[in-house]
Formats: C-alpha cells, structure tokens, sequence
C-alpha cells in the first residue's frame, strides 16, 4: 500500500510540474554601460522566458532608486527561437556621482519552478576609460597592467617620453552582452630601464561614447619598494534584516620588495545609517565590522583606504551591502548541487551527498544532524525533493547539505526548503542514476585521500601532517554519487559495518597519472562501495602500482562501468 501511495504522490507531482512554468533569463548581466556624467542612460533590455508550461507573470524588483523596471509584451526572442518577455531596464543615472554603480534585480513568480532570479545592472558614470594609471614593476620584473572595458571598439596611438616602446594597449576580450570590448594598457620594464618612473600617454578616439574619448597619462614606476596587492578589488555582502553582526576579511599581499606593512586603515561611510567600521588584525590583514541589525532593507556603500609603505601608497577598496527583508526561505536558482565540486548545472545522483544554497534557510544557526539514521528536520529545516522529506546532514542560514533519496526517479526533481512550516520556493535539479566526483581535501586540487597510517596523501610541505604515498600502499579514496550497491542500503541509513557490506555493483578502475595519450596506470581497487556507518559516503581502496612518475602532484581519476565514464579528478603527492 505505501509503494502505492508514493507512486501515486510522484505521479501527482510529475503532473503538477509539466504543467507549472519554469523561469529563465537569457542572461544574468546588463553592462557595464558608459553614461555621461549628469545624464539618465540607454533604456536596456533583457529577456525572461517559458521553458515549462503555462504562463509566466513576471514581477521586478530592486532597492536601487536609479532604475525603473518594466516588463513589457511577450514576442520573439531576439537572442534565440521562441517567445521571449522583455524586462525593460531604464537607467536614471542623471543624478548619480561619477562612478561605478551596480543594483540587484529580482524577477520572481511565486507559481514559478526556479524563481525568483536575479541579475545585475552595471553602470559607470563617467566612463570606464582613466585619466590616470600607475603601473608597478620591480627592477628584475617584467610586466604591469591595467584592464578597462567600452561599449564600443576604439583606436589609440601610444608614445613614451624615453621614446622606447615600453607602454602597450591592446583588445584583451570582447565581452558577449551588450558586446563590450576589454582593453589592457600594459606597461614593460626593458633592460635598459633601471628604478625610477616612466612617463607615456595613450591617446584614445573612436568610441561612439565621447567620455572615452581621451588622453591617458601613464606612469611604469620601476620600485624596489614593496608593491601592495588586495585579495579583493570589491567587497560584496549579503545580510538579513536584524542580522547582528558581519566581520568580512581584506588580506594585503606584497608583489615587490622589501617589507610591507600597514600605516593606517579610515573609512568613508557613503550610505546614510551604514556604519562600516575597520581595523588591522595582524601585519596583513584588514578585518571589517557592518551591523547590519538597524537597517532597513536595501543597499549601502563605503569606502575602505588602506594605508602602506608601498609604492602604489593606499589602497581603496569599495564595500557594498544588501540588506534583504525577512521572509521566506530561498533557494538561488541552480542552488543545488553536488557536495564534491559544487558545480553549478551538473546533475545530482539518486542517494547523493547534496549541497543546497541561498537566504534565510534556516533561523536556528548551524545544526549538524548526528542521529541515525538521518533525521528530516533539523533546526526547525526540512527539505523536500519532489514533495519527499529528506535526509538532512546540515542545516544553515544560507546552505544545507541533504541526501537525494534512492528512491528519487531519474530527470528533473523538484527541491524546496521548508523553514519552520513556512514553504520557500522550488528549483529544479537533474537526478540520474549515477554522477561519479571524487571529494576534494580542500587545498587546491589534492582529493580526500587517506594513506595507510590515516594520513592524506598530499605533500609534506602542505603542513596538515600529510605525506605523499608510496608504491605498494593502498589507499582510500572518498567519492559521492557512485549509485547503487549490493545489498542496497535505504535512504538515510548508514552502510553495514559487517559483511556483507554495500559494495558497488558496476566495475571501476582507478587511473593513476594522466589520460593523455592514455598514459594513466590502470589500477582495479580491491573494493569500492559505501563507507561502513557514514550514510551516501562512497570509498574506493586501492593499492598505488610501481614505476608511477614522482610528482608533487599526480592526477588520480576513475573510469566507471564497461563505457568508461569519467569521474571527477583530484590530485595526489606520490614519491
């Protein structure tokens, strides 16, 4: 009688989901656009359209007062087949300061499967093109640049006060939408250029945007000083209304010579309300404080100044704030994935380790589920996948890691987070039988990997207590979304400790090396199947064969089942 009811309830929902609408954009970007100091800017436009049943009832929404959102009549797609819904973005920038601006647009509807989206508008009031640009190498360097985008091609000439041709300009990319061009005035330190300070121009016309129009001064200054560098050009932060506390980090790095160090951190507060404050945590670190708990919804920007010894002087780094109102729980379109890559886009397996993201999840704080079998609520959270509770293995404000059940039918599934009895929206994912990825450790591309002794097989010089592995060692090798096993194990529930275990039906190989050529050593582990006690947690125990290359890093891969398909690739250290 229950395979009855959950067949007739996958029934209900596979009905229920061919005939809802299903929301895409055409893209997730407008800009960056050129707008003369003073005026509004071009009226944009983006494309939303059906690609489920039914009919889309599009709304807009953004906090920026300098946009004015419209959706206009359905009618051909410009940028493909079918029919498509303009969103009209009208810019009223006339009263914005010379700049960079950029706002958060929402386009939802609640009967909807993957709304709301969002997409951003980027406007630079003035223009992209400087007046201005310092460029930094050391007597031994090479080369400094400086990337500046237009909205249309243009032509320069460059000349140099030495007369040597140190100073370039050239097209680095032409952006897709609204066919944006990126150009890289480069400058290069020559041999016969010793320290001291280079002075050229670039000279730019052709722009259809005449604020681009310009001469632009260039200096290589040529430094054994230190060169100070930002782990982030651009701070971005998300909060919830009565959020307490955010404590972002700015780390400084140094690309020249001698010592760098930190004179002196202020910030201008440019937002009405918005208190950023900053302060240097060690010699270099910058941490951030925002309190965002009396705010009322919408976006706010300061401006941090970094003080230092270096030749470039102080660094200015912009930090924007978006504060969004209390309300349901969202899931971020493609917001589910796969707890090994975490790639937007591929598809999940049936009993995977699953990641969800997005806001206002969860109003407990971090839970970590330690019952088994898995719970299905958890901190107040529970998901659903195709109307399904799952198996919860960590809940969040902003994520929540869950297990696709076994039983979820190969396709698209519908995911939806319920939040103390309050529903959010629903995404799509596609489910398949098997979706191999091989977990990362966390430093670079070494995988989760474990020698003989319980150390990871990484290099010593990583300092996690590691050690490259030996020939003759077996190792084992954690993965997700390796399928079904024999005996199956149900969703939720840890694999069997004792015989028998939960071995994998399908045959793999474990490939040492690189694939190229097919020079990879073919290895059959000894097992591959569920790790005892975890639950949706795969192991593959093999034993490293002799004559492999010494590498700090050695690419290990897995061809799964007769037609060989390919897993994820991690790396590990071998001697």
């Amino acid at each position: 009688m229950a395979i009855i009811r959950f067949a007739a309830l996958t029934c209900a929902l596979a009905v229920s989901l061919l005939a809802a609408p299903k929301l895409r954009l055409t893209n997730t970007a407008v800009g960056p656009i050129s707008v003369a100091t003073g005026a509004n800017g071009p009226t944009q436009t983006l494309e939303a359209f059906n690609a489920g049943d039914g009919t889309l009832n599009l709304a807009l929404a953004s906090s920026s007062t300098w946009l004015n959102l419209s959706v206009g009549t359905p009618g051909p797609c410009s940028s493909q087949a079918g029919s498509c819904i303009p969103l009209q973005i009208g810019l009223q920038t006339a009263s914005l300061a010379k700049g960079g601006y950029t706002a958060v647009v929402t386009v939802s509807d609640p009967k909807a499967v993957d709304a709301p989206q969002t997409f951003t508008v980027t406007v630079q009031i003035g223009g992209y093109v400087p007046s201005q640009v310092d460029l930094y190498v050391t007597p031994t360097g090479t080369t400094d640049k400086f990337l500046f985008t237009t909205n249309s091609p243009v032509t320069w000439t460059t000349s140099t006060e030495n007369q040597q041709n140190w100073l370039l300009l050239d097209l680095d990319a032409a952006g897709s939408f609204q066919f944006r061009f990126t150009y890289r005035i480069q400058g290069r330190r020559l041999d016969s250029m010793g320290e001291g300070n280079y002075r050229g121009s670039v000279n730019i016309s052709g722009s259809k945007f005449s604020g681009d129009n310009k001469t632009v001064g260039v200096t290589l200054h040529v430094t054994s000083q230190p060169i100070a560098v930002v782990s982030q050009d651009a701070i971005h932060l998300r909060a919830l209304q009565n959020v307490s506390q955010l404590s972002p980090v700015i780390s400084i790095g140094n690309r020249g010579l001698g010592t760098l160090s930190i004179a002196g951190v202020t910030v201008a507060n440019l937002s009405a309300g918005f208190s950023l404050t900053a302060k240097q945590t060690d010699a270099s670190t910058v941490t951030l404080s925002a309190n965002p708990s009396s705010l009322s919804p919408g976006h706010y920007s300061a401006l941090v100044s970094i003080a230092t010894n270096a030749a470039n002087g102080t660094l200015a780094v912009p930090v924007d704030l978006e504060v969004l109102p209390l309300g349901p729980p969202v899931v971020t379109f493609q917001g589910v994935v796969n707890n090994a890559n975490f790639e937007a886009g591929d598809p999940v397996a049936q009993g995977d380790i699953t990641a969800l993201f997005g806001d206002q999840l969860s109003n407990s704080g971090p839970q970590t589920g330690s019952q088994l079998p898995l719970v299905t609520k958890l901190g107040g959270v529970r998901v659903l996948v195709n109307g399904n509770p799952t198996p919860l293995f960590f809940t969040s404000t902003g994520q929540v890691d869950f297990q696709i059940p076994y039983e979820t039918p190969p396709g698209e599934a519908l995911v939806q987070v319920e939040r103390d009895g309050l529903a959010g929206n629903t995404v799509s994912v596609q489910v398949t039988s098997i979706a191999p990825r091989l977990l990362l450790l966390g430093y670079g591309e070494y995988g989760l990997v474990v020698n003989q002794d319980g150390t990871f097989a990484v290099p010593t010089s990583l300092g996690i207590g590691g050690h490259p592995a030996h020939a003759g060692d077996t190792l084992v090798i954690y993965a997700i979304g390796f399928g079904a096993t024999d005996p199956a194990v149900p969703t939720g529930v840890p694999a069997p400790s004792v015989e028998p275990l939960a071995r994998l039906t399908t045959p793999i190989a474990v490939l040492f090396g690189s694939r190229l050529f097919n020079a990879a050593v073919q290895v059959t582990p000894s097992f591959v199947g569920l790790t005892p006690n975890f639950v949706g947690l795969y192991q593959i125990n093999v034993t490293v064969p002799p004559n492999l290359p010494s590498l700090d890093v050695l690419p290990v891969n897995v061809a799964y089942g007769t037609a060989g398909l390919v897993g994820s690739q991690i790396r590990i250290a071998v001697e």
